[in-house]
């Protein structure tokens, strides 16, 4: 006899496989910033490699531009502030797999963004999610 295994899964929103540029530095280090490229993203969390060096618990900060799919209105840039949850060993090259934990994100408005890359600035902060119920877009305070 034998037994299948179920796995079950801990993810609460959908991810999508998204393969998009994005820059990386820890919080308070303007002048030392690293970058990659992302795997996969959902509303709280992101999977990407990068030649960073990052370590397991560290608080760090991604800037990318978010797709339609997952801001459920116009692509639109934005920093998102997060606590890695996993690294694992270079896969191709010296990148390492990056896992981030989401826990705020700011929509950044057009004129800190370089005229080539230019988006649309998002609806009002703190407006329901309609992908995860109950959970609200918050912006991210720095300082």
């Amino acid at each position: 006899m034998t037994t299948t295994q179920v796995q079950l899964e801990r993810r609460s929103t959908q991810r999508f496989d998204f393969h998009l540029p994005v820059s990386v530095r820890r919080p308070g280090s303007p002048d030392h910033e690293g970058s990659g490229f992302t795997q996969n993203l959902s509303a709280r969390g992101a999977l990407f490699y990068s030649d960073f060096p990052l370590n397991m618990g560290e608080a760090i900060e991604l800037t990318l531009v978010m797709p339609s799919e997952i801001t459920l209105a116009e692509n639109m840039r934005v920093r998102c502030r997060g606590k890695v949850v996993r690294v694992g060993p270079p896969a191709a090259g010296s990148k390492c797999a990056v896992a981030v934990q989401l826990e705020g994100y700011e929509f950044l408005p057009e004129a800190t963004a370089p005229a080539a890359d230019r988006l649309p600035v998002a609806p009002a902060a703190n407006q329901e999610n309609p992908e995860v119920p109950g959970h609200r877009l918050r912006p991210l305070h720095l300082g």
